[in-house]
């Protein structure tokens, strides 16, 4: 029963992330409706992203380290998926938090003005629409990692073998499930 409360807390942990990066995605584009003045609308979903960064470095180890709890009679080959998959995560979000985000300030401090009054053709806008490309694709490749996980361990809580007849986890009697 200790196994399946572990297996079900990292399951929270992901669901919370995965939410927070979907809340995110549509924070990000209501902040740019919504907010008149833009480079306080970045500077507000830039201090949102280094939190949901660092909560995904933060659980994706801590997720990596709990791996290696009660792995008696898991299949060898799905958990060194999921622990490769968690350290693409925590990689992914320590990327974005710490190479990304230094070049997008890099880039905004070398602006004289706001991006959007840059010509279209700016080398500077360029770069930096190329750099917030690489952002995104980096958040939707951690998103779908931490999906594969989730149902990795998911699936693996179903094979834990039968619950025992005291399981207060158990609702199939409840639900006829």
């Amino acid at each position: 029963m200790l196994m399946k409360f572990l297996s079900d807390i990292r399951l929270l942990l992901l669901a919370i992330w995965l939410g927070g990066a979907v809340f995110f995605i549509g924070m990000a584009q209501t902040a740019f409706a919504v907010i008149a003045d833009r480079q306080l609308a970045g500077a507000m979903i830039g201090r949102n992203l280094a939190l949901l960064d660092f909560s995904g470095i933060g659980i994706s180890v801590l997720l990596l380290v709990s791996s290696v709890i009660g792995t008696a009679g898991v299949s060898k080959i799905w958990l060194w998926i999921e622990r490769l998959l968690l350290l693409l995560i925590a990689a992914a979000c320590a990327f974005s938090q710490f190479v990304i985000g230094y070049w997008m300030s890099s880039l905004r401090a070398e602006m004289t003005r706001p991006i959007e009054e840059l010509a279209a053709d700016d080398p500077l806008r360029l770069r930096f629409e190329t750099i917030h490309e690489y952002s995104a694709w980096l958040l939707i490749g951690s998103m779908v990692a931490a999906l594969l996980v989730f149902f990795i361990i998911a699936n693996r809580k179903s094979r834990l073998g039968t619950r025992p007849a005291n399981d207060i986890y158990d609702f199939s009697k409840e639900f006829k499930v």
